[in-house]
């Protein structure tokens, strides 16, 4: 049995409170509001609500006083920022409280999108091809004169597709470009994989040694927003060429513990091609704890050093968000062609992602704060237009 304390909620804390409940761990949670699906639920011990920023310095003395006094034993990163303070911070907090993480340099080797594309195509990974606006001068380098347009103009690091931009031609970049600069530092363009392939999203977890534990995949059949958001529907595969890959990209960058690589399919090569690593839990984490990997007590058991458990893998497990799923509904064209079928659902390899009919609080809770993101002129900003994982 441990205190364990969760930086952020989301579905991705409400898939694994559960289990790790389940075994006898005390569950904290660390947000920044009130009205996210994990702090609703039974299986949460205590909430602890803070607006400040995780990179000041009242949020890591926050940290420490909450792992003082809840005699905190490990601490698991809900979303990017919380795993980059992690990293950030991790000789700070290190034989204090548990948790793995890669050095921070090692960190944003894999967390800044251009870094890692850099490291593709220095190595031969699949990937989209990309310029680094760092290092050309965007007014007059011919290269992005000559670009396969169109193509997105995507901020180095940032979360959610924010700040990224469809760029149609040499003179939009120009147009864009600037702005864009100014608000979300380092930019690079990338060629935009046009619509019709798969969204696959693969999770593994790597020892200090680079050894690869435990992998999932993840097949997200649809998302909301329809032109690239959150995912509304995945189902549990298997791809070893992938998993490969990533593993190899992994230890390239000596990376430690758990990462989340999202991969697209480009249609007319049929090549699942590199996008990002999520530092993190992805939402959908879910389906592959409903297949039977228990991602949460795999990254308890890691942190504190226990042998880990084997778990049995099962394909074709589905995972749907009901709110999301009812939207992508409502606004896609193919809502009665999806495979599998909107209408699926019941079945034992049927689960949601935001509803537990024994901890029910949290959909309804969850589902409220989101009605009120998507009447939110900034958030309905930063998730229109793009089509990216």
């Amino acid at each position: 049995m441990a205190n364990i304390l969760l930086l952020g909620s989301g579905t991705q804390a409400f898939a694994i409170i559960k289990p790790l409940h389940k075994v006898g761990h005390h569950i904290f949670l660390l947000v920044g509001e009130k009205g996210n699906y994990a702090d609703a639920s039974r299986y949460v011990s205590k909430n602890v609500y803070s607006d400040l920023s995780y990179s000041s310095p009242e949020y890591i003395e926050l940290v420490l006083q909450i792992v003082a006094s809840e005699k905190i034993d490990v601490i698991i990163p809900m979303g990017d920022k919380s795993a980059e303070f992690l990293s950030k911070n991790k000789p700070a907090l290190e034989g204090i409280v548990n948790f793995k993480s890669p050095d921070f340099v090692n960190f944003m080797s894999g967390y800044d999108k251009n870094q890692l594309m850099s490291l593709c195509q220095e190595k031969g990974y699949p990937h989209p091809l990309t310029i680094d606006l760092t290092r050309v001068d965007y007014e007059h380098d011919n290269s992005l004169k000559y670009f396969p347009y169109p193509a997105l103009l995507k901020p180095n690091c940032t979360t959610g597709g924010r700040g990224m931009a469809i760029i149609h031609n040499y003179d939009d970049l120009l147009r864009t470009y600037p702005e864009t600069h100014a608000q979300y530092g380092n930019c690079h363009l990338q060629q935009f994989i046009k619509e019709g392939g798969q969204q696959v999203k693969i999770q593994l977890y790597v020892d200090n040694n680079g050894n690869l534990l435990q992998h999932t995949v993840l097949h997200k059949v649809r998302w909301y927003p329809v032109k690239g958001g959150a995912s509304c529907c995945a189902v549990t595969i298997e791809n070893e060429k992938m998993v490969n890959i990533c593993h190899q990209i992994l230890k390239d960058i000596h990376w430690i513990g758990f990462a989340d690589f999202d991969t697209i399919e480009d249609p007319d090569t049929h090549n699942l091609l590199v996008m990002e690593i999520n530092p993190r839990l992805p939402a959908c984490i879910g389906a592959a704890v409903k297949a039977g990997v228990d991602w949460g007590n795999i990254l308890v058991d890691e942190a504190l050093g226990r042998p880990l458990k084997e778990y049995n893998y099962r394909q074709g497990t589905i995972l749907r968000h009901l709110g999301f799923d009812f939207l992508w509904f409502l606004k896609s064209p193919n809502r009665f062609k999806s495979n599998p079928s909107w209408f699926n659902f019941w079945g034992t390899n049927v689960h949601f992602q935001d509803f537990d009919l024994f901890d029910s609080k949290p959909f309804w809770i969850g589902t409220c704060h989101n009605i009120k993101k998507l009447f939110n002129p900034e958030f309905k900003k930063a998730k229109s237009g793009t089509s990216t994982i």
